[in-house]
């Protein structure tokens, strides 16, 4: 098992011409309780199944296994998932040290006009460049979390939640 430490922002500018590649991602919980998820992923034309623990440290690491499963697999376990479908679209956009890739999430559907962006980390500590784009940092807080995206959608949080109040 491995430990996944990154930070998540919203985006608020333009990062689009800094992108190098994009792909298309749907992904639905199998299961989702206090402490673990169950995901399943189609990223472009693969499937794959996701596990992770309970998140530490503030929402800045937690435990994620992961495996690469045939494509005709996932969408049939897609059709198992809890109610709620994430769909968005993926930009890799790397840094300027050139050590760290930023991963923007561009929501469609019911979480149409969310545009995140997270970094993996080597450590909890690591510094990394932050260019002009990136917006506030929401690390940790769980109305942020895909898993909490498929229940309750960024289309209907009211005004007040969208600014982060």
């Amino acid at each position: 098992m491995a430990l996944e430490i990154e930070r998540k922002f919203l985006v608020e500018g333009d990062f689009r011409p800094f992108a190098t590649s994009s792909t298309n991602i749907k992904q639905g919980y199998i299961g989702t309780v206090k402490g673990r998820t169950v995901r399943i992923r189609i990223r472009g034309d693969k499937g794959y199944l996701t596990i992770k623990g309970a998140s530490v440290d503030g929402g800045l690491s937690r435990y994620e296994w992961e495996k690469e499963i045939p494509v005709n697999e996932a969408e049939e376990l897609l059709l198992l998932c809890e109610k709620g479908i994430v769909d968005k679209e993926r930009f890799l956009v790397p840094s300027g040290d050139g050590a760290h890739t930023f991963e923007v999430d561009v929501f469609h559907g019911e979480n149409e006009g969310l545009v995140m962006a997270e970094v993996e980390l080597g450590g909890e500590s690591e510094d990394f460049p932050r260019p002009e784009w990136l917006g506030r940092e929401v690390t940790g807080k769980a109305r942020y979390f895909n898993s909490s995206l498929r229940r309750y959608p960024f289309s209907e949080w009211s005004i007040p939640e969208k600014l982060g109040f």
